[in-house]
């Protein structure tokens, strides 16, 4: 059996006021042929389908558009959980005539943990998979009433135990020896791999609950994660997250984009990690200013599907100079577009460095917070109780927008 894991498509998002509908539909489109061309059999999707929980039509359209053409496919099942971005209720909605085309949505925790739990055979092999969707809080809070905890995170994270606890023990009641058993999640589970480039920064997106690998129960063969945007193991081989297919922020840029493909045989399994093609660039530029115009140029002069995005961060100004008015005048007769223009300082009498930015409403919450945090000079990897209380607080206004 041939499994493809993916996660993350945020269906809908902008970069900066951008539409990445076009990159967006060009890589459905690419999965929907990797699926017909590699025969796979089952497509999970680990959550945050969509950017918001009220998509618009048109990331609607696309999303139907995604599912109808991989149900033509050789693709005998589609299941899809709901994420921290998606509206439960926008998922679940049709849930009921997409069963009938073989896709199963589990947009929210239900109050009967079976009905995340899915036995299937393909072939004469036999599967069964907990389709787990990203815990709320309510969630959590109900999950943990009467139970009293010295912080919140020891509740979000014993309630995430206790949860893949019963779907692992329902799994057990399902399986066999020869039974291939895999769990979804949508969450952020500690011990992921992290980058070694300083150029990297870890994409941290959701709330609070961080369990470890060992946390999960040993019943699952693998782990369909969803949650974190770089594709990264979780310890153990078979714990994954496969990351988002496209970028959808500049702090990704660096990041490998891919999709998992899970090759069985009974309880064995082999992974393919294939690289998801990349459609539009998005690059950052940083440099003085003569550079930086001249590497405008060269980017623009290449061949490209779809023009080019970039964040200029300009360096060494001199006095004379506006290199906001300066760039935007170069790209007027340029095939590319600057999303981003920052001015590179040094702080007086400190030695961290800081980005000026020419406006402060292209900087998204996360990457404020994490600006200010490289700042003050504040290790979030040393503290990451700062990086749980900033997320978990976001949220809860996201939720409530």
């Amino acid at each position: 059996m041939k499994i493809l894991h993916t996660a993350d498509l945020h269906i809908g998002n902008r970069l900066h006021e951008q539409s990445q509908a076009e990159e967006q539909q060009m890589t459905l489109d690419w999965m929907v042929d990797l699926v017909e061309k590699e025969k796979i059999d089952v497509v999970l999707v680990s959550g945050d389908v969509f950017d918001t929980a009220q998509p618009s039509g048109q990331s609607l359209k696309m999303y139907y558009k995604f599912l109808t053409e991989l149900v033509r496919t050789n693709c005998k099942k589609v299941i899809i959980t709901g994420g921290n971005h998606d509206g439960a209720s926008v998922l679940n909605a049709p849930k009921e005539l997409l069963s009938f085309l073989d896709v199963t949505v589990v947009g929210k925790v239900s109050d009967n943990v079976e009905e995340e739990v899915f036995a299937f055979e393909i072939e004469g092999e036999k599967m069964v998979i907990a389709a787990v969707p990203f815990l709320r809080d309510q969630d959590i809070r109900k999950a943990t009433s009467g139970q009293h905890f010295e912080n919140i995170g020891d509740r979000f994270k014993e309630a995430l135990i206790e949860h893949y606890q019963k779907v692992g023990e329902i799994c057990e009641q399902k399986a066999d020896d020869d039974t291939f058993v895999m769990g979804m999640g949508h969450l952020f589970a500690i011990g992921g791999e992290t980058s070694t480039s300083e150029s990297e920064r870890n994409v941290y997106v959701g709330g609070l609950g961080d369990i470890g690998a060992d946390d999960f129960p040993k019943v699952f063969d693998y782990i369909a994660l969803g949650h974190l945007h770089r594709a990264q193991k979780v310890k153990y081989d078979y714990i994954r997250y496969s990351g988002s297919p496209y970028v959808l922020s500049f702090s990704e840029i660096y990041h490998k984009k891919e999709v998992v493909i899970l090759s069985t045989n009974n309880k064995e399994f082999s992974l393919e990690h294939v690289s998801v093609p990349v459609f539009r660039t998005i690059k950052k530029v940083k440099a003085n200013l003569e550079e930086c115009l001249t590497e405008l140029t060269s980017l623009s002069a290449l061949n490209h599907q779809l023009t080019p995005w970039v964040e200029v961060v300009v360096s060494n100004v001199k006095a004379n100079e506006n290199p906001i008015h300066e760039i935007y005048k170069h790209i007027e007769d340029l095939n590319i577009e600057v999303l981003k223009i920052g001015i590179h300082k040094e702080l007086e009498n400190k030695k961290v460095e800081r980005v000026q930015l020419a406006d402060l409403e292209d900087l998204t919450p996360e990457e404020t917070f994490l600006e200010l945090c490289q700042l003050r000079n504040l290790n979030l990897e040393e503290d990451p109780k700062m990086k749980d209380a900033f997320y978990e607080i976001y949220n809860k206004v996201k939720e409530r927008s």
